[in-house]
């Protein structure tokens, strides 16, 4: 058993706190990871809001980098002085997607049976099945990913969640490819990297949208061509501005909501892709659209989960690209931050000051 310090939520809307929780040893199928960074994702404030379950007391953060320190008998995958990312898609392999050779939608993903604890004993709900804004987190060994260990963890960390989502939903999910005119709407830390995996894939025309003129202008340094501030214009006919008249061969909603996925609907071509990979809350429903309109201008409508990635195939892969300087992940770190100074983050991020403050630990 290992007590360390931690960032716990204890109830929905309360600032979370700094306590010293309980992490048993690995056992059967589990490692124990020392956390080295680990950024803070909009995700973290939705538990600690209670917009994802009510199961309180959460430890958060999931979007991290660290070392092994031990792993369970069975455990052949990752091995202790490993340097991995945590993912939250521990691939199981026997699925019915496993098995028709797509593990990137893996219905049977899995987290640590053993339970992290508050001091008392009180059973803690980790964030996405790993809780790494701790010293020591224990997850599945299928959630940690080995990469290069010369990259910056505050970096690489991000490809756990928010940086790896937009990459993804423009490789992965909306296959931008050579000379493809693509659509970001939403310009935070997800469809920054949105914008940046389309450029990667060799995309002709990035349009990055937008109501905060701040974040257009950080999607220009991602690599954006052109920028459109949808509080002074309308984006859809902006776009088809931008695309003689036609519309983005790929519309990616990286808000989630529906008068934004409404806009990404209209603003592409004809045969075009609507990527949702924004969340939206349980609410929400889908903007009135003729349903002949659905079928007139075909095409593709998909939402993105977790950019579709497979992390043992991607995320080395995207560590290599930032190693050789083609992929600019420190681009995404706002600021390196310690554990007390989460919940001064979560007020960054809601004001839009940030695209990502990481924790260092």
């Amino acid at each position: 058993m290992h007590q360390v310090q931690a960032v716990v939520a204890h109830a929905k809307g309360e600032p979370v706190g700094i306590e010293t929780i309980n992490v048993p040893d690995p056992g059967p199928g589990e490692a124990l990871v020392a956390v080295q960074a680990c950024g803070v994702c909009h995700t973290d404030l939705h538990y600690r809001e209670g917009g994802i379950n009510d199961d309180f007391p959460f430890l958060l953060g999931h979007e991290a980098a660290g070392v092994v320190e031990a792993v369970g008998d069975d455990v052949t995958s990752v091995a202790p002085g490993d340097f991995v990312i945590l993912n939250w898609r521990a691939v199981c392999g026997n699925c019915r997607a496993c098995n028709r050779g797509e593990p990137w939608y893996c219905f049977a993903t899995h987290n640590a049976t053993q339970k992290m604890t508050l001091a008392d004993g009180t059973e803690l709900s980790p964030a996405l099945g790993i809780g790494a804004f701790a010293e020591k987190t224990l997850v599945a060994a299928g959630q940690c990913t080995k990469v290069d260990a010369s990259a910056r963890p505050a970096a690489v960390g991000l490809l756990g969640c928010g940086v790896m989502a937009g990459l993804g939903a423009a490789i992965n999910t909306g296959n931008v490819s050579r000379g493809k005119t693509v659509a970001v709407i939403g310009c935070g830390g997800v469809g920054s990297a949105a914008i940046a995996g389309s450029v990667l894939a060799g995309a002709n025309t990035v349009i990055a949208v937008d109501v905060d003129d701040r974040k257009l202008e950080g999607a220009r340094r991602m690599g954006a061509t052109h920028t459109i501030n949808s509080a002074n214009a309308d984006p859809v006919t902006g776009i088809q501005e931008l695309t003689g008249g036609n519309g983005a061969d790929v519309v990616i909603d990286a808000v989630g909501r529906p008068e934004t996925w409404k806009q990404a609907f209209y603003a592409r071509d004809l045969a075009g892709t609507v990527v949702l990979v924004g969340v939206p809350t349980p609410e929400m429903m889908l903007p009135d659209i003729p349903l002949i309109d659905v079928f007139g201008r075909g095409g593709a409508l998909k939402s993105s989960w977790y950019g579709d990635c497979l992390p043992s195939r991607d995320f080395p892969m995207l560590v290599s690209l930032y190693r050789q300087g083609r992929l600019d992940l420190d681009a995404f770190v706002s600021e390196e931050i310690g554990l007390d100074d989460v919940e001064a983050a979560f007020d960054k991020m809601h004001h839009g000051d940030v695209l990502r403050s990481v924790v260092i630990l």
